[in-house]
């Protein structure tokens, strides 16, 4: 463990004790508003050091392992070694889990998202592997044991999605995919491709936190214009006969948001609202931030194909991320929702850069 990391842990080990004495003193206990805060700090605090305590117990019991496996009886040695191997790795996964507690929480981790998928370049193919591309991330949403809600669609004439938003709900939803965020680019053989020609076509990914409340962000009802359509769909006993979708327009911001997967025109509403207070509050925080409007169009981009965080080559059966250079030679998996070896590293180099910034 880095001498940094190990201060900081002690740092809040003394802290977590004086925070308890104080806790215990019958001052405190007369003072509510003091007594709350301090409670609150001892929870926030208290995970943390419990891990390092536990940390610390490894640490000398491995001390001990090694010390038993230089003894001079073989079979003692030998017994040593193997308790000293066990409590390495343990170590480790603590190390790793410590790691994460140190690392600054994102008010928006928790909460659920909005993920927009849009058709780049590559016409057709693009919009085909976009429906690609959410049928991934849907079935990765299942294994989490996340819902996926589909708010608006626009297909594309050849299958898949020429844009296409969804809500992911689920606990920590956006913690994880918000590293999907950029253009994704796939060199395959397009179903339409008499001569087998490999394409290059790309789509792009914006990944947005929902906000708690939407009166988090002040929305003048005057400033909207809201629009009710008849909701897009594949015909028979099914389709859509009323106005039940809804288009908001914000004037001020020319921010236009539809939602049509629901039949009641309530809910489509309500749902268009929660997309634009969204898009409305990233688009406040990009105003207030050069950095973060910097990292916004990135996380966007234009969809060209020489703007990629990933690259899913389907002849060879392989995806590679750019950012953090893993390669990975089972594209079907992945494909199919098995996206762990590449979110993993991303979430790693995420909180070393932060841990290194706290240091």
């Amino acid at each position: 463990m880095k001498d940094s990391i190990r201060q900081r842990l002690d740092r809040s080990l003394d802290r977590t004790e004086e925070v308890g004495r104080l806790l215990a003193d019958p001052d405190t206990a007369g003072n509510s508003r003091e007594f709350r805060e301090l409670s609150m700090e001892y929870a926030r605090l208290e995970p943390l050091t419990a891990r390092y305590r536990q940390y610390l117990a490894l640490e000398r019991e491995l001390a001990a392992a090694r010390e038993l496996s230089r003894d001079a009886d073989a079979e003692l040695g030998a017994l040593g070694a193997e308790e000293a191997r066990r409590l390495e790795a343990a170590l480790a996964a603590d190390e790793a889990e410590l790691r994460e507690l140190l690392v600054p929480k994102d008010p928006h981790d928790e909460r659920n998202l909005f993920l927009e998928i849009r058709a780049g370049t590559g016409g057709d193919e693009a919009a085909i592997f976009a429906g690609d591309l959410l049928r991934m991330y849907t079935r990765y949403a299942e294994r989490r044991g996340w819902g996926v809600e589909l708010v608006s669609q626009n297909p594309g004439e050849h299958g898949g999605y020429r844009e296409v938003i969804c809500r992911v709900v689920g606990r920590g939803a956006y913690s994880w995919l918000r590293f999907e965020a950029g253009t994704h680019r796939v060199q395959r053989v397009p179903a339409t491709e008499a001569q087998g020609r490999i394409h290059t076509s790309a789509c792009t990914v914006a990944v947005l936190p929902e906000q708690a409340e939407v009166d988090e962000i002040t929305i003048n009802p005057a400033e909207l214009r809201v629009d009710t359509f008849r909701s897009s769909g594949a015909g028979g006993q099914h389709v859509n006969k009323t106005d039940s979708a809804i288009r908001v327009t914000h004037l001020p911001t020319g921010i236009v948001v539809e939602c049509q997967d629901e039949r009641s025109q309530h809910k489509n509403r309500a749902r268009a609202m929660a997309l634009l207070a969204a898009r409305l509050l990233a688009a406040e925080t990009e105003k207030r931030s050069a950095a973060e409007a910097a990292a916004r169009k990135s996380q966007v981009g234009s969809g060209d194909r020489s703007e990629r965080i990933r690259t899913y080559n389907f002849p060879q059966g392989r995806v590679t991320d750019h950012r953090v250079n893993v390669t990975l030679y089972r594209l079907a998996d992945v494909m199919d929702g098995d996206l762990d070896d590449l979110i993993v590293p991303l979430r790693l180099e995420h909180q070393a850069a932060l841990l290194a910034e706290e240091a």
